[in-house]
């Protein structure tokens, strides 16, 4: 779960972490209320959607005085923001944050994040704050510092010596670097964060490690565990398809592809995606029905994928072990009957009363074209694609 701007800034103000000083609006009239409570200029107003490259898209504005503010303020509210992150469609803005603009000395880049390759924490950061940290680490990996954190021996001095050093920072700047550090690793380990980014990270023209901006994301298997973010929740930006499936209790995932597919379990989904770009089409999502999935559930499943006009086929590849392959293809039967499904549809099922399941279906008097084994699905898939 993504926080946004404003949530991730109060978050650090909880833990510490100095951020500047600012509120939320929703209307012109909140900023006007917000720039009043502040009563300093210039101020900065800023896009909150759940997306990075704000500023390139034209959701982040400096306001010198009132007048300025109104325009930025009704320019932005209202908005369709298109940066990389948003895809094609882009993010409708509905609330904006407005705050203290700051004298920028340098900007830095620090962040921290669960690393698998060393089932650890990662302190990441660069002296190249303020950009595309992608661009930087594939243009000039050198400028990027990585130190590793065992989460079991927690944070250390010698963590914050190696990023001030890696950062060049002089004694000062190392002195408040160390309780930034311990902020940060004690909201990412006591929230379940997945990231905590700061991007940039100002020094301040009068000598101040400040963040200009945050972005923190939640895990979302943990937030039984964090009711107060939980219910921060914007379920305004998800995908509607997305939100319709986690109300059906499937793990689905939207994609720009034109074959849909059903799986049950995450790592066979993943390569059923990877059979079909083999195949030469492309996954219209990401959609795991689980091993305890009922008729309706794939009734569901077909309604979700159905819903995507960019589907011109479909794939079920089940496994079936507490999923038994004759209650799949009942479901498949009944769901194929009630939404009488437009397109072809390719099973591929193995696993217990698999020969029950396929009798099933090729008694249905349904068209559902039945794959033998995954290079028969290979070569009807990529018949889907045409």
């Amino acid at each position: 779960m993504k926080l946004h701007e404003y949530q991730a800034k109060e978050l650090f103000r909880q833990y510490g972490v100095s951020a500047p000083a600012g509120g939320v609006a929703s209307s012109v009239a909140e900023a006007e209320g917000v720039a009043a409570r502040l009563g300093r200029w210039p101020l900065v107003v800023k896009a909150q959607v759940l997306a990075g490259g704000r500023g390139k898209g034209g959701g982040v504005r400096l306001a010198a005085d009132g007048d300025e503010l109104r325009r930025a303020a009704a320019d932005i509210l209202g908005m369709t923001l298109v940066t990389k992150q948003t895809a094609g469609a882009g993010r409708l803005v509905r609330k904006i944050l407005v705050e203290e603009g700051v004298g920028i000395g340098r900007e830095l880049y620090l962040a921290l994040l669960p690393d698998r390759a060393s089932a650890g924490l990662m302190l990441v950061a660069s002296a190249a704050g303020g950009a595309d940290i992608e661009e930087v680490a594939a243009a000039t990996p050198e400028a990027i510092v990585r130190v590793p954190v065992n989460p079991l021996a927690g944070l250390a001095a010698r963590h914050v010596r190696a990023i001030a050093l890696g950062l060049g920072l002089g004694a000062e700047l190392q002195k408040q670097m160390a309780p930034l550090l311990a902020a940060l690793y004690r909201l990412c380990t006591e929230r379940d964060a997945t990231l905590v980014e700061i991007n940039p990270l100002a020094v301040t023209a009068d000598g101040r490690l400040l963040a200009l901006d945050a972005k923190v994301e939640i895990d979302d298997n943990a937030l039984f565990r964090q009711p107060a973010l939980a219910g921060q929740r914007d379920t305004s930006e998800d995908d509607p398809l997305e939100r319709q499936a986690a109300e059906c209790g499937l793990n689905y995932i939207k994609l720009d592809g034109t074959v849909g597919n059903m799986v049950n379990g995450a790592g066979l989904a993943m390569a059923t995606m990877d059979l079909i770009e083999a195949s030469g089409a492309s996954p219209a999502n990401f959609l795991d029905v689980g091993g305890g999935a009922s008729a309706e559930m794939v009734e569901n499943g077909f309604r979700i994928i159905l819903a995507d006009p960019n589907v011109r086929g479909i794939f079920i590849n089940i496994f079936g072990g507490i999923l038994r392959c004759d209650v799949l293809a009942r479901g498949v039967v009944e769901a194929a009957r009630k939404t009488n499904i437009p397109v072809p549809v390719v099973v591929r099922m193995e696993g217990t009363n698999v020969e029950e399941g396929r009798r099933i279906l090729a008694e249905s008097g349904l068209d559902l074209a039945t794959a033998v084994d995954l290079a028969d699905a290979a070569r009807k898939v990529a018949a889907l694609a045409g």
